[in-house]
């Protein structure tokens, strides 16, 4: 009756990759009544993701976020979700981003003017809190700082709380009163409202002073006339702060941890921080630790792969942490080498080995703003700043909605224009 689910739980990723080593490109398990096939090879991918993606819809885990998202566009099916997307483009467009270009590194300069030269920090904490400043600001045009902390816990609340989610029936679980993990999560969803609801309220009272993606929502009508309503702007907007901010500050993470670890690409990245070698630095932390690490579609008609067709029902796994790891397509693929993202070599690699956002009419809508926004950032910090991991502090991956690290990040805090000395304790 459970499948394989218990061992997938315990090791998310190390599940698929082992599911990958025996089965090859195509490998079948099922994760209680599910029948799961995990797709592993670019052209297999692209058939699901683009050629037929009409075949397909979000499966279970996205579905059941909607006791937290709503109808947002993570979430939403068609025809609503291309509607909605089709609204909330012109925000990403070229022209837009570059008028985010200088939000981005203000608030990164500001965030790190308040650290101080060998003292301890929690880098996941202050990538969360930075980005969080960002969408808010760029997307919003809001000062969410006196939010930060409880917003930030409230997502992390949130997210140690999402295998409540993949319970059956976790539309009525997450409302039993007597439930502990219900009311956390209750009280987080509620914190979290609180502070959208109150942007969105403070918008309405003076609409048409910005030109930012609240505006644009706002603005926005139906074919009846109707614009959108506080609950569905409230979706969107969640929607958005969460891919915008969780998903960001877990690769800059994962970036500063990796750089720490490697002092010959960091002395590089130092040498070279005004030049393309920094995203090329962000591009290979995507590609190990990738935050969207699993990405799933629900078949809704036959499906064939390789001769074999597999009927309505099925779930289709992608996993970037899997494809990301092919020594087919990465040669030694655990090294972090950013040279693997000189333009000569991204050019030559294959459609769909490298898919840290997805692909498709449902890939991330917010792909640009992130590539910009990790460059921005990075060079922001990396003139001023290194970081040396605390001895002892475990580093792992923590694969949730997005993947996260298992205990944040300690580091000591090192300007770059003295050395090191951490402070005791």
């Amino acid at each position: 009756m459970i499948g394989e689910l218990p061992a997938f739980r315990r090791d998310p990723t190390g599940f698929l990759m082992r599911k990958y080593r025996e089965q090859g490109d195509v490998a079948r398990f099922r994760l209680g009544p599910q029948n799961v096939v995990l797709l592993a090879a670019p052209d297999d991918i692209r058939d699901v993701l683009v050629t037929h993606n009409t075949r397909f819809v979000k499966n279970r885990m996205l579905h059941r976020a909607r006791v937290l998202l709503g109808e947002g566009l993570l979430t939403s099916e068609e025809p609503y979700h291309t509607r909605q997307r089709k609204l909330i483009q012109p925000a990403f467009y070229r022209e837009r981003l570059a008028g985010y270009a200088a939000i981005m590194t203000e608030e990164a300069e500001r965030r790190s003017s308040h650290w101080q030269d060998g003292a301890q920090l929690d880098l996941d904490r202050e990538m969360m809190r930075l980005t969080l400043a960002i969408v808010a600001r760029t997307l919003f045009s809001a000062n969410v700082e006196e939010d930060a902390g409880e917003v930030g816990a409230a997502l992390t609340d949130i997210l140690d709380l999402f295998d409540l989610l993949m319970l059956p029936l976790s539309q009525w679980v997450v409302r039993l009163p007597l439930l502990p993990a219900a009311r956390r999560f209750r009280e987080a969803r509620r914190r979290l409202d609180k502070v959208i609801y109150r942007i969105i309220e403070d918008r309405r009272r003076a609409p048409g002073e910005h030109t930012d993606l609240l505006d644009l929502l706002l603005a926005a009508r139906g074919e009846d006339g109707e614009g959108m309503s506080d609950r569905e702007l409230r979706d969107e907007a969640l929607t958005l702060f969460l891919a915008g901010h969780e998903t960001t500050a877990n690769a800059l993470t994962w970036t500063w941890y990796l750089l720490s670890e490697h002092p010959d690409v960091e002395r590089r990245f130092q040498a070279e921080i005004d030049t393309a070698y920094a995203e090329q630095v962000f591009a290979e932390a995507l590609r190990l630790y990738p935050p969207a690490w699993g990405i799933g579609r629900r078949a809704i008609e036959p499906h064939t792969v390789r001769g074999v067709t597999y009927q309505a029902g099925t779930i289709f796994a992608i996993s970037p942490w899997v494809t990301h790891r092919r020594p087919d397509l990465w040669p030694e693929p655990e090294r972090f080498d950013p040279d693997r993202f000189r333009p000569e070599a991204a050019e030559a690699r294959q459609k769909f080995a490298y898919i840290p956002f997805g692909g498709g009419p449902r890939g991330c809508i917010g792909e640009r703003f992130a590539w910009m926004e990790g460059a921005r950032i990075l060079a922001a910090i990396g003139r001023q700043w290194s970081f040396r991991l605390v001895e002892g502090h475990p580093v792992g991956p923590r694969p949730l909605l997005t993947l996260r690290t298992s205990a944040g990040l300690r580091v000591y805090s090192q300007r770059r224009d003295r050395p090191i000395s951490p402070s005791k304790g």
